[in-house]
């Protein structure tokens, strides 16, 4: 038996939904190129697309996109639960909370219902992002502001999260940014959603369990060092001698790297554009340059080892324009991803066997036990 950490390297699953060539640097939802998604799409067709398979007809997007509307508001109990946190509690903690907290009111373990599939479909991809901007109204001591039904989902995100309608440029940009990390295969927080699923249970407790595995600081909360790495270095000029130093100390490099890619990650190319769309509309961030800089010097140095930026090299610095709080990052990763772990849901029960892996036991054997005044003191 050999012991792969990690799991690294082993199939546990099939899937159609998500295609990675790291070696291309190529990412395709359902068969189609990420890029072309990002540029003709919107975050609910792509949404769509992801869970059922395929394209949706323009009748079959109006419905999803009008359900998905119909579905936006909270149960006052759940705002009032909200309010219950702490204010300095993690937004993803408080998203966790509340994702389960739908398995309540929702929940009827009737997984075998295409309707009832369907409607917590809806109810997730529609309540998430209303969750994420009711608690960060509520930690700041203000009653989270209801949905606008004449606006679209990402653009009715921000005006929920900023109390003002947004440009329509900013809109734009985060649905696309939205359907960037809509999907990326068996990550960490996937599989932990196709585990849970594996034991039959409701798809808000799936979603919960996804979402406290995009917390850890190793998968989703990437972005928000980068920001920090950014501020530290201050300015492009120290860029290579922070590289080097880091090289040196065998420090990890934030926003760098990817088990999947050895070229530049597809969606750092894009989500640089989409930051640069947005400093041509709304002025630049200083930081903006010392990423170019750190990417530039980074070439030399991490290139001949397959170490290139990553999606979230630059994520962090669109969401910054957009007047987004750091903490938010990863909530507004996990508001686009439930659309992957929904489609891997519904992919692990058309063919489910509950997860068992085994392991190499490496305890003591053949023990024998003493009387408590027989064992020595520690």
């Amino acid at each position: 038996m050999v012991l792969k950490p990690g799991l690294e390297g082993v199939p546990v699953t099939q899937s159609s939904i998500c295609d990675i060539d790291g070696i291309k640097g190529e990412l395709r939802y359902r068969g189609y190129p990420i890029a072309e998604l990002a540029s003709k799409s919107s975050f609910l067709e792509t949404a769509y697309l992801l869970i059922w398979g395929n394209l949706p007809s323009s009748q079959e997007l109006r419905d999803f996109e009008n359900a998905v509307q119909m579905h936006r508001r909270l149960s006052f109990r759940v705002r009032d639960m909200m309010k219950c946190f702490p204010a300095t509690g993690h937004p993803m903690d408080a998203l966790q909370s509340s994702a389960a907290s739908l398995g309540l009111f929702y929940s009827r373990r009737a997984i075998d219902n295409p309707e009832y599939i369907y409607d917590a479909v809806v109810r997730l991809i529609a309540k998430i992002p209303t969750m994420v901007a009711a608690f960060q109204l509520i930690r700041k001591g203000q009653d989270p502001i209801q949905p606008r039904d004449d606006l679209p989902y990402s653009a009715n995100f921000l005006y929920m999260l900023t109390e003002r309608e947004p440009d329509p440029l900013a809109a734009r940009v985060l649905d696309r940014c939205l359907i960037l990390h809509a999907e990326h295969s068996l990550n960490a927080s996937t599989f932990s959603a196709r585990v849970t699923a594996s034991t039959l249970t409701d798809p808000y407790a799936v979603i919960a369990s996804a979402v406290g595995t995009l917390a850890g600081p190793l998968h989703g909360g990437a972005n928000e060092d980068v920001i920090a790495m950014l501020e530290t270095i201050g300015t492009p000029d120290k860029a290579n001698n922070y590289l080097n130093n880091a090289i040196a100390q065998k420090s990890k490099i934030m926003g760098f790297g990817h088990r999947e890619y050895k070229v530049k990650d597809p969606r750092a190319s894009l989500l640089q554009e989409f930051a640069e769309d947005l400093f041509a509309r709304f002025g630049k961030d200083e930081m903006y340059e010392v990423a170019k800089a750190v990417e530039q010097n980074a070439g030399p140095l991490l290139g001949p080892r397959g170490i290139y930026p990553n999606v979230d090299f630059y994520s962090g610095l669109v969401y910054r324009k957009l007047g987004i709080p750091r903490d938010l990052f990863t909530p507004i990763f996990a508001i686009s991803r439930v659309a992957g772990w929904l489609a891997h849901w519904r992919e692990q029960l058309s063919a489910n066997r509950i997860f068992r892996p085994t392991q190499i036991y490496t305890g003591e054997k053949n023990r024998t036990w003493k009387a408590l005044e027989e064992r020595a003191n520690n």
